[in-house]
């Protein structure tokens, strides 16, 4: 089973830039970004889904609608890309329902999917998870089931769906994210700056080595044009901005070789009687 996702954020809606927020002030890029990836997607008659910052709903809602005009299935992806366990509960539970509301207010429609920044839920804030229950999220796509920088999930087990069991006593359908080990590291090669970095045949054999593919994409990661932000760590830029000029094609290529469905529709493949249940 392949996901195919994408983070919608613009270039400087991440961690790294600042702790102020203070986005307005920088260029906007997003607009050619998803343009470019809807333009694609409907050539070839795919759905996908978007996890969608609060933020983006709030400041340029006409790239939310155009997403959801394509059919697209919409997610939430925090209000202003916070990472999760910088927040208590009831903080975290503000910017999650906010950032819904205003998605939903968008396009008309409930969002039921939910992806943390960072893959920023673990064993240690276990309670976003009753949170988005709370909400009336079906779906979360926030887990990294191995030790991670901002934390992982290393008790998750195998990168497969599955029934999260919450101490709330209620239940989320889990989509984690797949990793794959390189020298001893558990890496994804299905988005961000490693789908970038390493060559689409490496990609594609381990691609076809896995059963499960859940992709994270974003606009910037096929932006070769972006501003560079140099004062980033040496390592972060490298990661950052690694692989420009070629991820397009790479993805291309990968949509070529791969058959690839949206979260919901892989829901709707999923027999949940079946699938592993974890209790947390």
């Amino acid at each position: 089973m392949n996901i195919l996702t994408f983070d919608i954020e613009d270039w400087y809606n991440c961690d790294f830039i600042s702790n102020d927020f203070d986005w307005d002030k920088y260029e906007v890029r997003i607009h050619e970004g998803v343009d470019k990836i809807l333009k694609e997607l409907k050539s070839r008659n795919l759905i996908a889904t978007f996890f969608c910052l609060g933020w983006i709903a709030e400041k340029h809602p006409t790239t939310i609608l155009k997403i959801h005009a394509q059919g697209h299935h919409i997610g939430c992806h925090s209000y202003q890309h916070e990472l999760s366990f910088r927040f208590d509960r009831e903080g975290f539970k503000r910017d999650t329902e906010k950032s819904k509301k205003l998605i939903e207010d968008l396009i008309g429609e409930p969002i039921n999917a939910y992806r943390a920044p960072g893959f920023s839920i673990t064993e240690k804030n276990i309670w976003a998870l009753e949170v988005l229950t709370e909400l009336g999220f079906e779906y979360d796509c926030s887990i990294f089931p191995a030790p991670h920088d901002y934390g992982g999930f290393a008790s998750y087990g195998k990168a497969e769906p599955a029934i999260l069991e919450l101490p709330n006593g209620k239940k989320i359908k889990e989509f984690p994210i797949n990793i794959q080990p390189v020298f001893g590291k558990e890496i994804v090669f299905s988005g961000g700056g490693f789908f970038r970095f390493f060559p689409y045949i490496l990609i594609k054999y381990w691609s076809l080595r896995s059963s499960y593919i859940m992709t994270y994409f974003h606009t910037r990661d096929f932006d070769p044009d972006q501003p560079m932000i140099d004062s980033l760590p040496r390592m972060r830029k490298f990661k950052s901005y690694v692989g420009l000029s070629s991820a397009f094609t790479k993805f291309q290529k990968l949509l070529d070789d791969f058959e690839f469905i949206s979260v919901e529709q892989a829901n709707e493949k999923i027999d949940w009687l079946t699938v592993r249940k974890i209790y947390l």
